[in-house]
């Protein structure tokens, strides 16, 4: 079966009560009907709420696999809509988390995307779900979905093929590089020996090899 957009989804900031303090989050995105244009930061409609950590050119689109969601489901036991992962893209047939740093996505006939990261997630998120151990859950899974690069803006819409289009020569997956900058920072020069890695991903290698 080819790989699909289940769904497009955007959001704006909103009020989150976690532990007693009032934070804003974008998390709780929504799906969109039709259309939704892309430009180089980001879906028309979309904004996130911590621009420290979200968001910018690296982290343009954020992808996450129906096969991942399924299994968040079997675990939690509930129901995890499009959007409840702060997903602007739900995508089904292709393995999000195991797509290689510099791998290369043609979405519809014409947008271009390039996977750059994982998702590492915050205490936001376990807020959100109210469930206190999800960080610690989401990590050891091995399941962070893909942040994305636009190549080539254009416009989104549920049901658009999704088709790699190039899949770099090594085995530096998304899911791999979450485990390097969380439990084997010892690693982190393998991070360096890869192309089209986000910045900040990058710039945190190069300190750890610097020393």
């Amino acid at each position: 079966m080819s790989a699909r957009v289940v769904a497009v989804c955007t959001g704006r900031p909103r009020p989150l009560d976690l532990d007693g303090r009032q934070l804003r989050t974008a998390i709780d995105k929504q799906p969109r009907s039709g259309p939704v244009p892309l430009d180089r930061y980001g879906l028309d409609g979309d904004a996130q709420a911590d621009e420290e950590h979200h968001g910018g050119l690296d982290q343009a689109l954020y992808a996450y696999g129906q096969s991942d969601a399924d299994h968040w489901v079997a675990a939690l036991h509930r129901e995890l809509p499009p959007g409840c992962f702060g997903e602007n893209l739900r995508i089904s047939g292709l393995e999000a988390s195991a797509a290689r740093v510099g791998e290369r996505w043609v979405i519809g006939d014409a947008v271009e995307v390039a996977v750059t990261a994982p998702r590492i997630p915050c205490r936001v998120f376990a807020g959100f779900w109210d469930v206190p151990d999800l960080v610690s859950r989401f990590l050891s899974a091995g399941r962070p979905g893909a942040y994305l690069r636009v190549v080539t803006p254009g416009a989104i819409q549920a049901g658009m093929r999704v088709k790699v289009v190039h899949r770099p020569d090594h085995d530096l997956t998304v899911a791999e590089v979450l485990r390097i900058r969380v439990d084997e920072p010892a690693a982190s020069a393998r991070l360096l020996a890869v192309d089209g890695l986000a910045a900040r991903l990058r710039d945190w290698a190069e300190q750890r090899e610097a020393g």
